[in-house]
């Protein structure tokens, strides 16, 4: 009945897989028959807590008790431990709360391109923006618009000026791009929605010497990626990299509600004067003692560390199955992706029978499935979650039609 009025009243922008949940603790979530599913997918990145972490909802219930939204035109007690605390962790000079991973990545446009005008000297109305091919930032007019996906445009421009594409892992492209107009270049540094796609190993090191050249900004759209999710804090880690800017959101609210950030270097930061920009909800006292228990929470449970080890574990059980119906395993940590040849299986019939195996995942683009669990998640765990994948991979296999014959009837 529930999906019945959801699908009824709901607008179609999304199309749910088949199963209505009910209920959360840690790495498992349940129906409303009361039938058990392991989330492997952990909303994008926003559950890496797991379901209702207990010191989570405490931080939220307490705060919602004792002080709910004053906005931003009020100090609060609970806003500045929290940008404190978020700065000191990634490095950064300044932070600026905002809520949804979109708008993170909003401000961090508005931030270069007044930063290219106010200290960089490029003429007015001329900053240019660079992005990768395959990127998901968001779905505000200005993102979709240089997306590279069809879909994400079709039917809604006229899109803003000022972006350019180059192909994602090739650094040459980038050095080639930039000219004495150039603002930033904005990058994730493991796409997520494009298939989990890992760059070539020196690739963002290279990037960040090619920006520094070049005084061009680099923005690390880490709203996926960050907080743990491949193993270290920022994904940009990997290749010692420190951002001018920096986008976190997704776990950040712990699951719970949306909280993001821009944080960036205080020259980058000091453009935003009273007035230039802002949020209702952003950084309200609740968003902020959330945020800033699971930032602590992260390391006071040694999640980042654990998402390396198990991390590691997932994706060597991955790459053991012995299976032809895949084509190809990527990922970092916790935050991997299986690529399926796509004459023998779709990836979004596969995700349906997964369900019915009482896994929970999605597809992606490039016929991938992803795996991006909390971060809690045990090995014995992710054991029983691939031994269920690769079982639905050998009934695919020995039936590569009707699994296409599924999809069809589905689509």
């Amino acid at each position: 009945m529930k999906a019945g009025l959801e699908a009824r009243f709901g607008a179609g922008n999304y199309a749910p897989l088949p199963v209505t949940l009910v209920r959360g603790e840690g790495v498992y979530v349940w129906d409303e028959s009361g039938r058990r599913y392991i989330d492997m997918m952990g909303a994008y990145s926003a559950v890496s807590f797991g379901h209702c972490h207990p010191r989570l909802v405490k931080a939220l219930t307490e705060q919602a008790q004792r002080l709910d939204t004053i906005s931003r035109a009020y100090f609060s007690d609970r806003l500045g431990p929290f940008l404190a605390r978020a700065c000191a962790l990634t490095g950064m000079d300044a932070a600026l709360p905002m809520n949804s991973g979109a708008e993170a990545v909003e401000t961090a446009l508005k931030a270069a391109r007044k930063w290219a005008y106010k200290v960089k000297g490029v003429p007015t109305d001329r900053a240019q923006i660079i992005a990768a091919e395959g990127n998901f930032h968001g779905r505000t007019i200005s993102i979709v618009g240089f997306s590279s996906v069809a879909q994400y445009r079709d039917g809604f421009g006229p899109f803003p000026a000022g972006f350019r594409l180059v192909p994602f892992g090739d650094a040459a492209a980038l050095a080639g791009a930039i000219t004495a107009e150039t603002a930033a270049f904005l990058i994730e540094p493991i796409q997520g929605e494009g298939g989990i796609n890992v760059p070539p190993p020196g690739y963002l090191s290279e990037v960040a010497r090619i920006c520094r050249a070049n005084n061009v900004l680099l923005l690390c759209d880490e709203v996926q990626s960050g907080l743990g999710r491949t193993g270290r804090l920022l994904a940009c880690q990997h290749d010692g990299v420190q951002p001018d800017g920096l986008m976190l959101g997704k776990a950040l609210g712990g699951g719970l509600l949306p909280v993001s950030l821009f944080l960036a270097r205080r020259d980058v930061m000091d453009v935003f004067t009273p007035g230039d920009h802002g949020s209702t909800f952003g950084g309200n006292p609740i968003a902020a003692a959330v945020g800033l228990a699971a930032l602590d929470t992260l390391i006071d449970e040694r999640l980042v560390e654990h998402a390396a080890t198990v991390g590691a574990h997932l994706l060597r059980r991955l790459a053991s199955i012995d299976n032809p119906v895949i084509r190809e395993v990527r990922g970092r940590g916790l935050f991997a992706g299986v690529e399926l040849h796509r004459d023998m299986a779709d990836a979004g019939a596969l995700v349906r029978r997964l369900i019915r195996a009482g896994v929970l995942t999605k597809d992606t683009h490039r016929n991938t499935i992803r795996f991006a669990p909390p971060l809690i998640i045990s090995e014995s765990q992710i054991d029983w979650a691939v031994d269920r994948f690769a079982e639905v991979l050998e009934e695919v296999a020995s039936s590569p039609v009707e699994a296409h014959q599924e999809q069809g009837a589905h689509s």
